[in-house]
């Protein structure tokens, strides 16, 4: 064999070594990779409801017929009722985004000071999306226990009363910015309180529906078991899936109620509550409940480090929550806090109070008659013509708003402004 022979040998021998190693590398890598991606994959946007970018699109204008498929009583007081809605012309539901929520127009009277129109009303969705039917699950308000000459609430009452089986009703098609983020794989915590559960269960079944593998926290504070909806599916929802963490807060249990049983903690959901039990690691917070309870912990969890894009919460009805703070600006007016505001038909030229969440609710301490309905910016009914001055939002609005007009619940000024009211 000569010598040149041999190098070539040699030569090939390196060479399939080389090729042999660079495969098994390969081989390594690539089964890395699919294990990687395998694990990853429960955490991706596409275990969570995944709505099509045309369901906005396929969504109605306007008002459209539904009818009562069925009614259930949820708690054992009597006072939640879940209806369930199927569309009068019988064709498929646009998806939603867990978490929005339904505007009803009601034929009924509105009470004074807005007799003579219809009553328009906001109820979150609390199930997940079906293309055969939406659920919405209502508390009836009674008057003030310490105010009994007020009136109770007109629509929930009229829900409670009067909507039957078969009852047709007028309803805009879902909408509204807080729903949860299906974009993110973060870990959700779920925070109800009271009636404001009825969105997390519509995020929580949707998650739990589609097979997500988010984990997921749900913390439901009520007084007492009286006042619990859904208690054995939500039980058997926690016994299911081991990624689902349930805890009831009871802040005035009875004697029939059971710690450790019927609720896990009592006291009120609050930051200690959710610094004992959630681990170090970044969540999503999403929150629903009465006003208090998000005054107290949307600048809680910011204090404990919780980064606000990271907390998410209701902003409609009575658990409206706006920040007050005076925005940063060059104008003098802004600056040094000379805001006016008139109201041209009822007179009163009033300066601008930063604590007003919103136009509509600062129209509402100075006694002005103003319109509302959902005050939500669904449903139109605060719409007021600008007839001098420039207002901003506090949220996109889902109603159609006319040239020249605002929706007092969800503005408020940019400086001097001249509403027509």
């Amino acid at each position: 064999m000569t010598t040149g022979i041999l190098a070539i040998i040699i030569f090939a021998a390196i060479v399939v070594q080389v090729t042999i190693i660079m495969l098994i590398s390969l081989y390594r890598r690539r089964k890395q990779f699919r294990a990687g991606a395998s694990a990853l994959s429960g955490m991706q946007p596409s275990a969570t409801p995944d709505v099509p970018a045309t369901a906005e699109a396929n969504a109605w204008k306007g008002f459209r017929q539904f009818v009562v498929q069925r009614r259930k009583l949820e708690d054992a007081q009597g006072s939640i009722c879940s209806f369930y809605l199927a569309p009068a012309d019988g064709k498929p539901l646009p998806p939603f985004k867990p978490g929005q929520f339904l505007t009803f127009k009601l034929d009924i009277e509105a009470p004074a000071p807005q007799a003579g129109k219809s009553v328009i009303r906001c109820y979150s969705l609390s199930d997940s999306p079906d293309p055969n039917h939406y659920r919405v699950s209502i508390k009836r308000v009674p008057a003030p226990a310490d105010r009994p000459e007020l009136p109770a609430g007109v629509s929930s009452n009229y829900f409670h009363d009067r909507v039957t089986e078969g009852t047709h009703l007028q309803v805009r098609a879902p909408s509204g910015h807080f729903h949860l983020i299906q974009e993110s794989a973060l870990p959700v915590v779920l925070i109800g309180g009271g009636i404001g559960i009825t969105p997390m269960l519509s995020i929580l079944n949707t998650l739990l529906q589609t097979g997500s593998q988010r984990e997921i926290w749900l913390f439901y504070g009520i007084r007492n078991g009286s006042e619990q909806i859904m208690r054995e599916q939500l039980l058997s929802l926690a016994e299911k899936h081991r990624h689902f963490h349930l805890h009831c807060c009871y802040s005035n249990p009875t004697a029939n109620d059971v710690e450790g049983i019927d609720f896990q903690h009592r006291g009120r959901v609050d930051i200690p509550l959710l610094r004992a039990t959630l681990p170090l690691t970044r969540h999503q917070f999403y929150i629903c409940g009465p006003k208090s309870m998000m005054e107290s912990l949307v600048p809680g969890l910011e204090a404990w480090g919780v980064q606000s894009s990271d907390i998410y919460y209701e902003s409609f009805g009575p658990a409206t929550l706006i920040r007050h703070d005076k925005p940063e600006t060059d104008n003098p007016e802004v600056a040094d806090n000379n805001i006016t505001v008139t109201f041209s038909k009822s007179g009163k030229q009033v300066p601008w109070d930063w604590n007003s969440g919103s136009l509509l609710e600062f129209a509402e301490t100075q006694g002005i008659d103003v319109d509302s309905g959902c005050r939500a910016g669904s449903g139109g009914g605060c719409q007021t013509a600008i007839e001098s001055g420039e207002v901003e939002y506090n949220q996109q609005a889902d109603a159609d708003v006319q040239p020249g007009h605002c929706l007092l619940c969800i503005t408020r000024p940019k400086n001097n402004l001249t509403l027509a009211a």
